[in-house]
């Protein structure tokens, strides 16, 4: 995967965490992870997964839940996945 297409899944995954977590653009920054944001916490997870699922169409199990952490780890599972 070249640089561009990392970029724009990178910008992907942040446009979902505005709008699963309620957050300004300027929040949801390329290295946001998991409790940086008060939105963030195990509530607002459980809906970005949820809008993961939904969006990507990938099943999220409880192993994922955990590890999906961070913007860099969404973006690395998706493309794993074969979505870029």
């Amino acid at each position: 995967m070249d640089d561009h297409q990392t970029t724009t899944l990178v910008q992907n995954i942040q446009a979902l965490l505005v709008e699963a977590l309620h957050i300004t653009p300027e929040q949801a920054t390329p290295d946001l992870a998991f409790g940086d944001l008060p939105q963030w916490d195990s509530m607002g997870h459980m809906e970005v997964m949820m809008t993961l699922e939904q969006r990507y169409d990938v099943e999220i199990n409880a192993d994922t839940i955990a590890a999906l952490t961070s913007v860099p780890a969404i973006s690395a599972y998706l493309q794993e996945k074969g979505h870029a």
